[in-house]
């Protein structure tokens, strides 16, 4: 099967799995308000964000095993590849055990830390130890499948398997919340959706790689650069999670916590669509890097950070503009809290902005191994959301730690816009520069006429066809644009649709 082709059916499963995520991400707090409150919905969000920050004991190994695996599937060493598996499966299962532990460590103190009267404290140390499970199965049972799949340029069959775990998880949350069975019952029925992706995954790597086998000795000098790894996905996870670990120690104010959480889901799905392209193409990258088909690596990244940048522009614009529309649809209803507010969303749709100009960079990062080389890069954006976060948070509450974000991630964007094509691509900086410039420019000329029309959707329905509209009126001045200033880069993303669907 031809690079094209996997890259089609990886973005085509990636499309429909995000899509149904941002679904089911808006169906699930929603649900978690509507029938247990927002004090519920953010202490649930809160536990969860500490277990992602678990999760960071395999941080690294993931990406190191993929990247290992380049090599050997290329060449179709079987001896190689079960070497790296076999490593691979070994570390997994010790960091599920200290991911246990750390779990437990969190159920027995978190209770103890935080002050709330809608849920016991001893039910809270039952939902962390819960939703800690979901994370566990993960190292023991899934998480070797995923890699192999992704190093291969699977990752359809991960999203497919992943479709039917999340469709039965919502099915499960939605039916149990409407019987007003008690929040910690209804986490524990969910958690037993899991086991469905894991035999989905188990049984498709026995079919189709027949050769794989857990018993070769281990190679686990090939998973060497699993610590830099490791390094730099702890810092990306700082990125994503850190507001709301921050909110919550700062202000210790679920219902602030939920207001982030409501907000994140808009830019949170964004992200996830723009990730289609990320996850469909990170393992063809990697190929091409590892065969050093530099010619054949600088014309497809040429046209990917033009196609990118391009959607980039048509999903941000449209989501300037409708955000505050959504969430005052969305949170209509709940009164508990306050969530009609302007300014956080704009900050919101800036920040998801600012973060999502990166992912071009980023992703020949991880392709490229060059884990090590940006450590310290990294550890500057980090700093700058933790430092300014925790300071900005104390004197501004959400505003602050918004603003912290913005910071870290414009300071990011500009390093990775001259780090790669340094040590990667070799081809001009200002080329993405003026990509940049230009969609902002776009956006802002796009959106004068807008400023003299009230986009004031009263439903669902309603506002999607808001939202189409601007979408469409935004894909046409990205196509004019793309005409006038990238016509190379555009027709030669158009032949490449068009040889796909083929």
């Amino acid at each position: 099967m031809s690079r094209t082709k996997r890259f089609f059916y990886n973005s085509l499963t990636t499309a429909f799995y995000q899509v149904l995520l941002m679904i089911t991400g808006f169906i699930t707090p929603l649900v978690m308000l509507r029938f247990y409150g927002s004090e519920v919905n953010g202490l649930i969000s809160s536990i969860n964000q500490f277990i992602i920050y678990f999760n960071l004991v395999e941080a690294g190994l993931s990406s190191a095993a993929i990247y290992a695996l380049y090599k050997p599937l290329a060449n179709r060493d079987h001896q190689e590849i079960n070497s790296i598996v076999t490593a691979t499966k070994k570390f997994y299962i010790q960091a599920g055990y200290i991911f246990v532990s750390l779990t437990i460590g969190l159920a027995v103190l978190y209770p103890l830390f935080l002050e709330t009267k809608v849920i016991s404290s001893f039910n809270i140390g039952l939902l962390v130890l819960i939703l800690g499970i979901n994370g566990a199965l993960e190292f023991f049972t899934l998480a070797k499948y995923r890699v192999l799949l992704s190093a291969d340029q699977r990752t359809y069959v991960v999203s497919l398997a992943s479709m039917v775990h999340i469709i039965v998880n919502t099915i499960i949350i939605v039916v149990l919340a409407n019987l007003k069975v008690d929040i910690v019952v209804l986490r524990l029925v969910a958690l037993f959706s899991i086991f469905l992706r894991s035999f989905i995954l188990m049984v498709y790597v026995k079919a189709k790689y027949k050769f794989i086998n857990f018993r070769e000795k281990p190679n686990f000098e090939s998973l060497s650069h699993r610590w830099d790894a490791l390094y730099l996905q702890v810092l990306g996870a700082i990125q994503v999670g850190a507001p709301i670990v921050i909110l919550t120690i700062v202000t210790k104010d679920l219902l602030i916590v939920s207001v982030f959480t409501v907000f994140s889901i808009v830019t949170g799905g964004l992200r996830g669509i723009l990730g289609i392209f990320k996850s469909g193409l990170s393992s063809s990258f990697g190929d091409i890097i590892a065969k050093r088909e530099q010619k054949v690596l600088q014309k497809s990244y040429k046209e990917f950070e033009y196609l990118y940048y391009s959607v980039i522009m048509i999903v941000y614009f449209t989501a300037f503009l409708t955000i505050m529309p959504f969430i005052k649809i969305y949170t209509s209803g709940v009164n508990d809290t306050n969530y009609y507010l302007p300014l956080v969303g704009f900050l919101f749709v800036l920040d998801g902005f600012l973060y999502s100009i990166k992912n071009p960079q980023g992703m020949l990062v991880m392709s490229a191994g060059l884990f090590k080389e940006t450590k310290v890069q990294a550890t500057i954006q980090g700093s700058i959301l933790i430092i300014a976060g925790f300071i900005l948070t104390y004197y501004f509450g959400i505003l602050g730690v918004l603003i912290a974000s913005i910071l870290s991630n414009l300071y990011r964007d500009i390093d990775l816009i001259f780090f790669v094509p340094k040590n990667i691509t070799n081809l001009p900086v200002k080329d993405s520069v003026y990509r940049i410039v230009r969609i902002c420019s776009n956006m802002l000329i796009m959106s004068m006429p807008l400023l003299f029309i009230e986009l004031n959707p009263t439903g669902y329905i309603s506002w999607f066809a808001t939202a189409l509209l601007v979408g469409i009126y935004a894909l046409l001045g990205t196509i004019i644009m793309g005409y006038l200033f990238d016509k190379s880069e555009l027709l030669g993303s158009f032949n490449r649709m068009k040889r796909m669907i083929r």
